[in-house]
């Protein structure tokens, strides 16, 4: 490397403070970066008949034949022909919900017993499917908690919690997360909204 800086003459001072310089994304850019960096599967679609195509080739590709769906209001986006709906929950058959928010700082996704009801993340299934819209985009988990008790004032949602891995780790042996968790083989149909 060395080298080169020599050969083209880049002074190693100026170098060294190109790499300091502090980058700022927008807050869809952030969230973006951050959720796979983690290994998330993101797909940005401009319309609803965007999230049903992306919903079918996801299954395709998967070759899942059932889902199970957590939100009624999501039945929109599913031609019943293609795939068996379920409401009951399997350990093969995949999820698919909404969410209370992205969180962009981190890449997260917020859940509230609105989505999962009394189930704890680590008792779901392992592939997840998620729809979410740009609005539900916020900062960090401080805005996402802020904005849970704004939309929810009169009736505040209980089982609070993130999915913070998508990548699926098998031989984790990290004696900490034995039993704890909530990584997920997931994959976010984001729709533009604002």
């Amino acid at each position: 490397m060395n080298f080169f800086k020599k050969l083209f003459n880049i002074p190693i001072q100026e170098d060294k403070e190109i790499q300091k310089q502090e980058v700022n994304l927008s807050l869809d850019d952030l969230f973006v970066h951050n959720f796979v960096q983690k290994g998330g599967k993101f797909l940005y679609c401009l319309k609803k008949e965007e999230v049903s195509e992306n919903l079918r080739n996801i299954s395709k590709e998967n070759s899942w034949t059932n889902i199970t769906l957590l939100d009624n209001k999501l039945k929109v986006f599913f031609n019943k022909k293609e795939l068996n709906i379920s409401e009951d929950l399997k350990p093969a058959t995949p999820v698919f919900s909404s969410c209370e928010h992205l969180i962009a700082d981190n890449g997260d996704i917020l859940f509230s017993s609105n989505q999962l009801k009394s189930i704890k993340l680590s008792s779901m299934p392992q592939n997840f499917i998620v729809f979410a819209t740009t609005s539900q985009l916020v900062k960090d988990m401080g805005e996402g908690l802020t904005g849970i008790k704004i939309n929810h004032k009169e009736n505040l949602p209980t089982n609070i919690s993130a999915i913070k891995n998508y990548g699926v780790d098998k031989n984790d042996d990290n004696f900490l997360n034995y039993g704890n968790s909530n990584s997920k083989n997931l994959y976010l149909l984001l729709l533009e909204d604002l």
